[in-house]
C-alpha cells in the first residue's frame, strides 16, 4: 500500500472475498442470486457466488467510471438491461469492487426495488463518503484503490478509442 493508495493483488482479493463471503453467510443471508455490477463487480460476484454455493448470477452493465477520480454526471444503464422478472420476489446479493460514490449502487439498488424480496450490498471496499451504506464490507478506505483487474492497462486498444494523431 502506498502513501496515497490501497494496494489490492490478486491473492489478497482471494482472501477478501471469502472473508466477505464469510461476513454474508454469518449474517445468515442466502441471496438467491448474486447481481455483479460490471465491469469490477463481475470478479466479486464470481468469487462470492463459489464461496456462497449461488449459481445464479446476473450482471448489469452501469457505465461511471472513465478514469482515475474521472466520471461521467450520473451513472447509466448499459445493455442488455436484465429482465426484472428473473429478479422477481428474489433475495438478492448486488456485488462490486467498490462503494466510492454509492451513485451506482443505489441506482442498481433502486432498478431492484419493488421487484424483488430483499436487496443487499457486498463490496470489498467502501469509501466514507459512499451515499449507500452496503451491508458486506471487506475493507473501510478513502484512499484510490489499484485492483488487480485494472491496474496494467488493456493489451489492445479498441479502434474506437483510438484518438487522431
Amino acid at each position: 500500500m502506498t502513501a496515497d493508495r490501497e494496494e489490492l493483488d490478486w491473492n489478497l482479493f482471494g482472501a477478501a472475498s471469502r472473508e466477505l463471503a464469510e461476513q454474508v453467510a454469518v449474517d445468515g443471508y442466502t441471496p438467491d442470486i448474486i447481481l455483479s455490477i460490471a465491469r469490477g463487480g463481475l470478479f466479486v460476484a464470481g468469487a462470492l457466488g463459489y464461496a456462497l454455493d449461488v449459481k445464479n448470477l446476473h450482471v448489469m452493465n452501469v457505465e461511471f467510471y472513465t478514469g482515475v477520480d474521472r466520471r461521467l454526471p450520473v451513472p447509466i444503464v448499459l445493455p442488455p438491461v436484465p429482465n426484472v422478472v428473473d429478479l422477481s420476489g428474489a433475495r438478492v446479493l448486488v456485488a462490486d469492487d467498490v462503494a466510492d460514490t454509492g451513485a451506482t449502487l443505489k441506482l442498481v439498488r433502486d432498478f431492484c426495488a419493488g421487484h424483488v424480496a430483499d436487496v443487499r450490498c457486498a463490496v470489498i471496499y467502501q469509501k466514507p463518503h459512499s451515499t449507500v451504506s452496503c451491508e458486506y464490507v471487506w475493507r473501510h478506505t478513502d484512499r484510490w484503490i489499484n485492483f488487480p483487474w485494472s491496474t496494467l492497462p488493456p493489451v489492445v486498444q479498441r479502434a474506437d478509442q483510438v484518438l487522431d494523431a
